[in-house]
């Protein structure tokens, strides 16, 4: 804290400066352009706690890569060596908010002294609404705990994932209180979709009032508890067919950078590991097919964006109602982001890594979609607004990532089940077909 002209506390009178200050008509506790200069800064008490909330900012909006321990100074305007007492590196400060943010959602599944009077379905509903609480308000970092989580150390990434491995296996006990009849799989499914649609805000600038995003994330969350997922089976999960013709090579150079980046993360991956993966004789090879690694992956994200914008006029024209219409565009979404796995969790973990100028175009892009499906939304459901449409949507297009993420091929949560989450999200309940 700064405070111009403030007296030394070693002073018991006046000193000459306040004379000097006062013989020439100013008022003695006046501050000078002198006694500015040398202003004393004052350490905050909570010095650790600002550094912590600043470093979390800076994170969240530009990733763990995309900052660096003299943005955080220059963010608190204080020097490097002062920041380094408090953290030894940028790592800890990442550490030290992906732990707390593991923590909150542990404590948000936590039931309060008297649950045991309370019925089932308030008990959830008391779990629910503290999750949504703890989100919004830490929505500027929600994301950090989905996509950046990759870069933390193994034991650190191990304490990360068994808290909110915990705070899973909570909420899927409450679920199976209120429906029983429910599987272990079914429970789990509809735990990580929940916890996925809520921290799903942290992805997107979509503006709703907190309020009324607290009570959207509430009732979509109740949505996917109550819904009847039947066993429909009529999605086959996608596979490579073994007699396909091998692609072009500047198709399998993208496929294999996208593999990469999927695996160790962008700024991990070199052009000499794209070659390799590749087969390619020597890096300078990848540039005859794309002029840079920031070149691939905008070429990925136009891929993604391309297959889901390309499907919208036709599944339009074809449907009788909005919600048919979504219900042709979830499976298509979901069936190619099956096929794709490693494409769709690229798009959304690394898009701060694409240069400025690319950033805008495919932003740009991605809210045309956005904004096309969130129109047959408000058309299906009018009692919503384009902002709660457009929450929801993006809810959706994620949760596909989080459940590829958590169980994989494993049959947990297959195609079809995946759908029907998506429908649930979008349109509050299945569709029946």
């Amino acid at each position: 804290m700064t405070e111009p002209g403030a007296l030394s506390p070693r002073h018991t009178g006046r000193s000459p400066r306040a004379a000097k200050a006062r013989t020439s008509g100013k008022h003695a506790d006046e501050p000078t352009a002198e006694s500015a200069a040398r202003a004393v800064r004052r350490r905050p008490k909570n010095r650790r706690a600002q550094i912590a909330a600043e470093s979390a900012a800076a994170f969240g909006a530009h990733g763990y890569h995309g900052v660096s321990m003299d943005d955080i100074a220059r963010r608190l305007d204080i020097s490097s060596t002062a920041l380094y007492r408090h953290f030894p590196s940028k790592y800890a400060l990442f550490r030290a908010e992906l732990l707390r943010l593991s923590g909150l959602a542990l404590r948000a599944v936590e039931l309060p002294e008297d649950a045991a009077s309370r019925s089932p379905r308030q008990r959830l509903d008391h779990v629910l609404g503290a999750i949504v609480a703890a989100t919004i308000a830490n929505r500027p970092t929600a994301a950090l705990a989905r996509w950046e989580r990759r870069y933390l150390e193994p034991d650190d990434h191990q304490e990360f994932s068994d808290q909110f491995a915990a705070a899973i296996a909570s909420l899927r006990a409450r679920i199976g209180e209120v429906r029983p009849e429910l599987d272990g799989h079914d429970r789990a499914a509809r735990a990580v979709s929940i916890f996925a649609v809520i921290s799903s805000i942290g992805d997107h600038h979509a503006t709703v009032p907190a309020k009324t995003l607290a009570v959207l994330l509430r009732s979509t969350s109740w949505a996917l508890v109550d819904a009847d997922l039947t066993d429909r089976h009529a999605t086959a999960t996608a596979h490579r067919s073994p007699g396909r013709p091998r692609p072009f090579k500047h198709e399998l150079v993208l496929h294999r950078a996208v593999e990469l980046f999927h695996e160790r993360g962008y700024p991990n991956v070199s052009v000499e590991d794209i070659a390799a993966a590749a087969e390619l004789s020597s890096a300078s090879a990848v540039y005859r097919y794309h002029r840079s690694k920031s070149d691939l992956l905008v070429a990925a994200f136009r891929r993604a964006a391309d297959r889901v914008s390309a499907a919208i006029r036709p599944a339009t024209a074809a449907a009788d109602t909005p919600a048919a219409a979504l219900g042709t565009l979830i499976e298509l979404y979901v069936s190619g982001s099956f096929a794709e796995r490693a494409l769709t969790f690229v798009y959304y973990a690394e898009f701060r890594h694409v240069e400025q100028t690319d950033q805008v175009t495919l932003r740009h892009l991605q809210q045309l979609i956005v904004t096309e499906w969130a129109r047959l939304v408000v058309g299906a459901r009018p009692e919503l607004s384009m902002g709660e449409a457009r929450t929801l949507v993006h809810a959706a297009f994620s949760l596909v990532v989080d459940l590829g993420r958590t169980f994989g091929d494993d049959g947990i949560c297959p195609q079809d089940t995946v759908i029907q989450l998506l429908e649930t999200i979008i349109l509050g309940r299945p569709l029946s077909r």
